[in-house]
């Protein structure tokens, strides 16, 4: 079967390579998925690439992604569901960006008829993203209204968070890079303010819409050097939550007026999501699977390319003005590794 692996971190398009790899065998509670789709998310490149200042804590050959849609090829024993020829949905499956992954019985998640492969590709990681953000703002509004500034409104997530926002009336003020972005987004939620970080004077605009309430709540999937100067946005007792590293350079912990201030430093990561009970898990993949049943323009796709055009596939994924998800694939008639 087709894997794509690294063995050092580095520049993904240098370190990253397409390999022919022994296909994995399912084991007892586990199903074997033939994957078809698998989305590129910034943490996947984030974990070949690695963070500024950051050693590798790994050895070994890795392969990236943690999310895909594929069908069920065999199972392992005490196995009752999902069966053989089942689409589903995986996360948090570590490999897919492979032919076929190895993952429990219960993370291989029934995509819903009349929902498309593309956007079940896509139907686990944002969605859970999403709520864990709401959670994590919730407790730091404690009840209050906002208002909540974001950064890379027109982002995947930050689209779900904007949908969300409307149909929950939180007070919610959209930052993204360019004027044109900020139009994109502004087509789409009219009622939030939208600011281009490109503007000069985008913090004063930042403070005229929040009011003298101030910015009680960040949302940051950016972060590094622009992470000052969300910080001083911030109200005196407001939190930072900082859940992705788009951006370049970096921002010290020092240099954050966290105790003068009373600020509050909240990161979350999607990886935590399996800290959740199997009951609290459930209703978050029901809430995923209702979304892409109910609103599948909110999983909006870029581009799709083969596996084996990984490399263009991460070129596209940094484009400045792309807007959706890019995928991985392969077809389904496609027999890598059959015997391998």
């Amino acid at each position: 079967m087709r894997t794509v692996e690294y063995s050092r971190q580095g520049e993904a398009t240098q370190v990253l390579a397409l390999r022919e790899t022994r296909r994995p065998t399912p084991g007892s509670g586990e199903v074997l998925v033939r994957l078809l789709v698998r989305p590129i998310h910034p943490g996947d490149l984030i974990g070949v690439e690695g963070l500024p200042g950051q050693p590798d804590q790994q050895s070994g050959a890795r392969t990236p992604g943690v999310e895909g849609m594929g069908v069920v090829e065999s199972v392992g024993a005490d196995v009752l569901a999902p069966r053989p020829g089942q689409r589903v949905a995986v996360f948090p499956g570590p490999g897919t960006w492979s032919d076929f992954v190895v993952v429990p019985a219960d993370l291989a998640v029934p995509v819903p008829d009349g929902v498309s492969d593309e956007t079940a590709a896509l139907m686990l990681v944002n969605p859970l993203t999403l709520l864990m953000l709401y959670r994590a703002v919730e407790h730091a509004l404690r009840g209050q209204a906002g208002p909540v500034l974001q950064t890379a409104a027109g982002s995947s997530i930050g689209r779900l968070v904007s949908a969300a926002a409307a149909r929950h009336d939180l007070r919610l003020i959209n930052l993204v890079r360019s004027t044109s972005g900020a139009e994109k987004v502004r087509a789409l939620h009219p009622s939030q303010p939208v600011i281009a970080t490109c503007d000069d004077d985008w913090r004063e605009q930042v403070r005229l819409h929040a009011g003298e309430r101030g910015v009680q709540v960040v949302l940051d999937c950016v972060g590094g050097a622009m992470t000052q100067d969300l910080a001083e946005l911030l109200a005196d007792g407001g939190t930072l939550i900082p859940y992705g590293h788009l951006g370049s350079g970096t921002t010290t912990l020092e240099a954050l007026p966290l105790m003068a201030r009373a600020l509050t430093v909240r990161g979350m990561s999607i990886l935590r999501w399996m800290s959740r009970t199997p009951g609290e898990r459930a209703q978050d993949v029901a809430f995923a699977q209702d979304l892409a049943q109910s609103t599948p323009d909110l999983f909006e796709v870029a581009a799709s390319y083969d596996l084996a055009d990984f490399k263009a596939a991460v070129e596209h994924t940094r484009r400045p003005a792309r807007s959706g998800t890019v995928l991985l694939t392969t077809p389904r008639t496609a027999g890598h590794g059959a015997a391998r």
